[in-house]
């Protein structure tokens, strides 16, 4: 990859990321840079301004934050700068080489002009502490945490691979299987954040990544928050952290109490876009998908892409309960119904959900809905096992009369 490719893809990552321009319009903008690469070849960033994609000045904040996050790499010791890997709105990441151990990192690089607000500082020092509590094979490594010639960084585990964003950027849509396979990984990684009293309050595709080998990776721990810090949770009180259209209904509503049933709301909402290839409230604004995600009624992805079984429709749904009490109560609960539908098993605590409580504060329609979308994988588990039944008795009786023939 050349400097200035390398560059473009930097700069057209950042734009998307600080809400300057759409994935569309960058999109339309890379294809016509290519289409005049031979002719006339222009720079991402003044083939943008001159689309009215983005303004001149906006431009130029873009290209000073990228040129100084590249002077910054070059200032942290031990560490041999190899390239960009991407950006994100408050930061620039690169891969590099750790010359001790003659491994590859990823490195996190935290732009000066945050350095003024002391709030960014602690929030970028809080992801490295947190991610330094955890250790788990579906958690990106935390290795180190610091700051050198005037710049923060975080070094981190090196994941060659892509992001779940990445592929449904490019309209791909999962199957139920490797969804499936997915998710639970994932799942187990919430699960063990969980049980060191962290909850990450971010999960989305971009921060899913899967390797070249296969293996499940949850990154950035920048909003994870620990369960028992009351002083962080009260000074946010009010105030809505995450990604509108993967966050819970309780973050929105900047509620103190949050617990691990945020994360697997996070969780449910990336489910249902994984499977549906759409994300579950769209809207104009921001403001808009949170309204939706408060206020208005789930359309199940089993409407949406009538391939999925009943039983993954089900348990979406029942992660992406408005209420967190009607969630599941706990990610170990919902692994339970994960490994149940891989195996071909209905989810068994999903259909406990659907209870007469539930049913009570549905209308009429609804409630006659509910209960045969909860008998239809019941339904559909009771025709596998008699059609299993069936084909033993046959095979049985097949061999018999061979016996009898031979004798």
């Amino acid at each position: 990859m050349t400097n200035e490719t390398s560059y473009d893809t930097i700069f057209g990552k950042m734009a998307i990321q600080q809400g300057l321009c759409t994935d569309q319009e960058l999109s339309a903008s890379l294809k016509e840079q290519e289409s005049r690469r031979e002719t006339n070849p222009v720079i991402l960033k003044d083939l943008m301004v001159e689309r009215g994609y983005i303004t001149r000045s906006q431009a130029e904040r873009l290209k000073k934050s990228v040129k100084e996050s590249k002077a910054a790499a070059h200032r942290i010791p031990g560490y041999k700068i190899l390239g960009k890997l991407g950006a994100g709105a408050m930061a620039v990441v690169y891969s590099a080489r750790q010359l001790s151990l003659n491994r590859m990192v990823a490195i996190k690089v935290l732009p000066k002009r945050f350095h003024e607000n002391p709030e960014y500082i602690e929030r970028f020092y809080r992801e490295g502490q947190a991610a330094g509590k955890l250790n788990h094979p579906n958690i990106v490594q935390a290795i180190d945490v610091g700051e050198a010639g005037g710049y923060h960084y975080f070094v981190m585990e090196y994941v060659e691979g892509k992001t779940i964003a990445d592929d449904l950027t490019e309209g791909n849509v999962f199957s139920e299987g490797e969804a499936l396979d997915i998710i639970t990984q994932v799942a187990h990684a919430l699960a063990h954040a969980h049980a060191c009293g962290l909850i990450h309050r971010d999960v989305k595709p971009k921060n899913i990544m899967i390797s070249k080998n296969g293996t499940v990776k949850l990154a950035d721990m920048g909003l994870a928050r620990e369960t028992t810090d009351i002083e962080v949770a009260q000074s946010e009180a009010g105030k809505a952290y995450g990604t509108p259209y993967y966050i819970a209904p309780e973050q929105i509503r900047g509620k103190i109490d949050i617990d691990g049933r945020a994360d697997i709301y996070g969780l449910g909402a990336t489910f249902y876009h994984m499977v549906t290839g759409r994300v579950p409230f769209m809207a104009d604004d921001s403001s808009e998908v949170m309204r939706k995600h408060l206020k208005e009624k789930l359309i199940p992805p089993d409407h949406i892409n009538t391939s999925l079984s009943a039983g993954v429709s089900e348990v979406i749904e029942i992660m992406m309960a408005k209420h967190k009490e009607k969630r599941y109560k706990n990610v170990e609960e919902l692994l339970t119904d994960l490994e149940a539908l891989r195996n071909g098993q209905p989810p068994i605590q999903a259909h406990r959900r659907f209870d007469v409580s539930q049913f009570a504060q549905l209308g009429k329609g609804d409630v006659v809905e509910a209960k045969e979308r909860v008998y239809e994988s019941q339904t559909i588990a009771n025709y596998r096992m008699a059609i299993l039944i069936l084909s033993t008795v046959v095979v049985v009786f097949f061999l018999i009369i061979v016996v009898l023939l031979l004798s």
